[in-house]
């Protein structure tokens, strides 16, 4: 915390409302979030707000490179004061909703032959977003380590009965843990929410077919957008498909019809998907 504070003091800075910055003030926190990236000295990291720098450096001391992508430019200002002195660091000021990170990072001279590694506190608005875009791309990280807030969290580790387009949408690419809950008393200023600390670690493959994705995500979208519904009540609204054209779909993928789309496993969607290709020739 005097850490923090001393830091905000000398750059006369206020944690910015706007942007969410909640900065990270237990030590504890930052050590266990360090060793579940199980950092190696050859891994390469891409650290998505870094704030004043204080993970930053603690991952750099085990890490080959760490590229560091901060949006508020008075935290690049801090960081460059900050990190100087440090080789392995690279700071890029910008939005990384907006930057491709295999670009970023090679811009950033990482060596990319044995992936990367993504380390993040994300503000909360942006979670869904954020893992959508490093996740839905051909060069994934190989391991992400997320500060999320806690009832997403729970959203990313649901099965069956419970899942929900989060789930499944980051499911289908790795293996969700959740390695620890983290109070709002570790961060200043204080959220109004708990958080956790998860990791996801990313399968060689997706669980479904590379070029099956698109019809997946389809499929989950038009399932999730009305889930209250019985399947194939949403799936005829999200895929404008008759009802018996839908009943037909589904009794071929051995699907009840009065399924609801949380209920049904991965599996269960990615057959759905492979039977709707099928039968669309």
């Amino acid at each position: 915390m005097e850490e923090v504070r001393s830091l905000l003091r000398r750059y006369d800075l206020v944690p910015s409302k706007g942007l969410a910055q909640n900065l990270l003030i237990s030590e504890g926190i930052y050590a266990r979030i360090t060793d579940a990236a199980a950092l190696m000295p050859t891994d390469v990291v891409l650290e998505i707000g870094p704030g004043l720098g204080t993970l930053t450096r603690r991952l750099a001391a085990r890490a080959r490179q760490v590229v560091a992508i901060e949006l508020d430019r008075r935290m690049v200002a801090v960081l460059h004061s900050e990190l100087d002195g440090l080789g392995n660091v690279h700071i890029v000021q910008g939005d990384a909703l907006e930057l491709d990170p295999i670009e970023t990072l090679r811009m950033a001279g990482a060596d990319l032959s044995a992936g990367y590694k993504v380390v993040a506190n994300l503000p909360y608005y942006i979670t869904s977003r954020a893992l959508r875009h490093l996740l839905d791309r051909g060069e994934r990280p190989t391991l992400l380590v997320l500060m999320v807030q806690r009832e997403v969290a729970d959203r990313l580790r649901a099965g069956p009965g419970e899942h929900s387009l989060l789930s499944l949408s980051v499911q289908v690419y790795g293996a969700v843990q959740q390695v620890c809950r983290v109070p709002a008393s570790a961060f200043y200023p204080q959220p109004r929410v708990d958080s956790a600390v998860v990791r996801i670690e990313t399968y060689p493959k997706p669980l479904v077919a590379e070029e099956l994705l698109p019809t997946f995500f389809t499929l989950l979208r038009a399932g999730f957008e009305h889930k209250r519904k019985q399947l194939h009540n949403s799936l005829e609204v999200g895929l404008a498909l008759p009802p018996l054209q839908m009943h037909e779909l589904l009794a071929e993928a051995g699907i009840p019809a009065e399924a609801r789309p949380q209920a049904l496993t991965l599996a269960q969607w990615r057959e759905l998907a492979e039977t709707l290709v099928r039968r669309n020739g």
